[in-house]
C-alpha cells in the first residue's frame, strides 16, 4: 500500500497556487498506462447525496495522450492539455477512489527560447506538451512504462 499527498491549493506557502497532476483509472479492462488518463487536480471536495452517502471528489483538468504508445526516443508517454470544441478546458468531477497516484510531468521543450516568466506554478499553462515521467519512482515506472 502506498500513500501520497496530492495538492490542489490556490495559495502555496503564501505564494502562487500548487496543483498536482494525477493518473486516473478510466478503464479496468486494460493494463498499465492504457487503463489510465492524466489530469491536473484543481480542487477536492465532498458532498452528501440524498441517500446519506458521502462522495469524496476531485475537480480535474484532463490531458490527452499524443500517441497510442510511449515515444521511441524517451520511452515516455506524451500528453497535452485537453480542450473542448469551444476552446474551454476539459474539466470533470471524478471520485477520489479513481485516482491511482500522483504523476510528474516534464515539459516538452521546442526550439523556442524559454520565457523569463516561466516558473513551476505556470508551466502547465505555458506549454502545450508534456512527458509523463515514468522514471520518478519504481511504482510509476511499473505503471507508465
Amino acid at each position: 500500500m502506498q500513500w501520497e499527498q496530492i495538492c490542489a491549493t490556490p495559495l502555496w506557502h503564501c505564494g502562487p497556487g500548487h496543483y498536482d497532476c494525477v493518473s486516473v483509472s478510466t478503464d479496468d479492462m486494460l493494463e498499465e498506462m492504457l487503463s489510465m488518463e492524466i489530469a491536473c487536480a484543481l480542487g477536492f471536495f465532498s458532498f452528501i447525496f440524498t441517500n446519506g452517502q458521502t462522495y469524496p471528489c476531485a475537480l480535474v483538468n484532463w490531458f490527452d495522450c499524443l500517441a497510442e504508445e510511449p515515444g521511441n526516443l524517451t520511452g515516455m508517454w506524451m500528453v497535452t492539455p485537453s480542450f473542448l470544441d469551444n476552446s474551454s478546458k476539459n474539466l470533470a468531477v471524478i471520485h477520489i477512489d479513481s485516482i491511482v497516484c500522483g504523476t510528474h510531468l516534464l515539459t516538452i521543450f521546442g526550439t523556442e527560447v524559454i520565457p523569463e516568466h516561466n516558473d513551476f506554478h505556470n508551466s502547465l499553462d505555458l506549454y502545450c506538451g508534456f512527458y509523463v515521467n515514468c522514471f520518478v519512482d519504481h511504482h510509476t515506472f511499473e505503471l507508465a512504462s
